[in-house]
């Protein structure tokens, strides 16, 4: 069993603290221990990274942009051992986990481009004889407090625009998925990249989170997690008005119209609760079929959700799914279920745990006859569940995918160009796919409405997030010799 250590400054810091273990979600056995960080070893990772800034920021960004580009190399060079530590700790199929690391490295790599491409501006002056500069410089110590489902790739999702544009940054991985960040660390540490620029502590959000987003010294938050993590975040953030990045949770909507291609959709539904076992923030949690279509959509679904197999994905890479990150993730799945079906939802396929095994296993569950004000249209499930209920036309349709707290994906199954472009008018959420699965580009810019967060990643604007302005106003004499 791996024991781990935390990186600060360069270095793996021996830990003589509590340890906490790691389980494996498929087979619920410890695969490794990892230091509980506490507020001394956020000091001293956030000190170390304060002291690592202003040489860091004096770097020519293409210079910055060449330390990112090594370790994507690395990352590259070691595909099949991180996939692995990845699925053993999360519980995600290979090749989902093969192709998180692969993706890691190509993040890298184009955040890497933006080196010679983010710019400041020159504003013209009411006044004569005057420049006016606007320059866009680093903000600092970055924090980013990572979630457990794509622990790997949001790595790279914080700290690529944050090195790249002269920030150094402190990761924090969640508790649940650690092993995959201090795998990463050991790439730091056999790489150049100089000491202080990149720092992990391990610990529990209400100790090493809460610590980060209250230190003066950080000077933005980047968090991505539940609703309830990021406004503890911003109430720990809000002492020192310290600037946040948020990516909480979703509720993503999901309308199929009578002229949908069924196949397509139900493939592509389908596939968003499959993929990550479900616990994807940004694929489809709740679909509204037409009435005159549902009774063919779901038997096609029926079908489609039928046929998933899953199991422990160390030991089948043909599975479709694996199990849940963990016990708690799983009653909570489980309560959800249970709770729509009293609240009169028609289970038609699954709703329970897989309890003939070892492992944090749930069915492929297919809930109907739900309605619009139940728990199960409107909190996020995180989970292979998938509740369907109908609309009579395309405005009503729109009124009940809006009516959510959430706002951060949608999608729409039509082949009308007058029902997609009302879509992309009228659905407010931060993005919206037509007729194609869910699941964003890095030159996008992935950023949620209402409770779904603030600020975004991913393309030009993820990158704009990590710099801040410096406004300069040059007055010259035009008659100096």
């Amino acid at each position: 069993m791996k024991r781990y250590a935390m990186f600060i400054n360069g270095e793996f810091v021996k830990h003589g603290g509590a340890m906490f273990p790691v389980r494996n979600p498929a087979t619920e056995e410890v695969i490794s221990e990892v230091p509980a960080g506490d507020v001394q070893h956020v000091d001293a990772a956030v000190a170390a990274a304060e002291r690592a800034q202003k040489a860091w920021a004096k770097r020519p960004a293409i210079e910055r942009a060449g330390y990112l580009r090594e370790l994507a190399q690395a990352i590259r060079a070691r595909v099949e051992p991180l996939a692995r530590t990845i699925t053993e700790e999360q519980g995600k199929v290979l090749p989902l986990a093969r192709t998180e690391v692969r993706f890691t490295a190509d993040y890298l790599d184009y955040m890497a481009e933006f080196a010679r491409r983010y710019e400041g501006e020159i504003i013209q002056s009411d006044r004569p004889n005057e420049n006016i500069f606007l320059f866009k410089l680093p903000i600092g110590v970055i924090a980013g407090i990572l979630p457990w489902n794509f622990p790997f790739f949001l790595i790279a999702r914080k700290l690529a625009p944050a090195l790249v544009t002269g920030n150094t940054i402190v990761i924090k991985p969640s508790s649940e998925t650690p092993n995959n960040a201090f795998e990463f660390a050991n790439l730091v540490a056999e790489s150049s990249l100089p000491k202080g620029v990149f720092n992990l502590v391990s610990g529990a959000g209400g100790v090493v989170g809460h610590a980060l987003a209250g230190d003066p010294r950080i000077g933005m938050v980047s968090f991505t997690g539940s609703v309830e993590g990021g406004v503890e975040i911003m109430r720990a953030a809000a002492e020192n008005v310290t600037k946040v990045s948020l990516e909480l949770g979703g509720k993503a909507p999901a309308i199929v119209m009578p002229d949908a291609d069924m196949d397509l959709a139900v493939r592509a539904v389908c596939a968003s609760r499959v993929i990550n076992t479900g616990q994807v923030c940004n694929c489809a949690e709740r679909i509204y079929v037409h009435a005159s279509v549902v009774d063919r959509f779901v038997e096609k679904m029926v079908a489609a959700m039928r046929a998933v197999r899953y199991g422990n994905p160390l030991l089948d890479e043909t599975l479709d799914m694996g199990p849940l990150v963990s016990q708690a993730q799983c009653e909570s799945v489980e309560a959800a279920v249970a709770q729509a079906i009293r609240d009169g939802a028609k289970c038609v396929l699954g709703g329970t745990r897989a309890a003939e095994r070892p492992g944090f296993y749930f069915e492929p569950t297919v809930l109907t006859q739900c309605r619009q004000d139940m728990a199960i249209m409107r909190k996020e499930i995180f989970g292979p569940v998938l509740p369907i209920t109908t609309y009579r036309d395309l405005d009503e349709a729109i009124e009940m995918a809006n009516d959510c707290e959430y706002g951060l994906t949608s999608s729409i199954y039509t082949k009308s160009i007058d029902v997609a472009m009302r879509a992309c008018n009228e659905i407010k959420f931060g993005e919206t796919y037509i007729n194609r699965e869910n699941f964003e580009a890095m030159q996008g810019f992935h950023a949620g409405w209402r409770k779904s967060g603030i600020g975004g990643a991913d393309g030009k604007h993820g990158l704009e997030e990590y710099l801040q302005s410096h406004v300069v106003y040059l007055q010259y004499d035009r008659d100096a010799r």
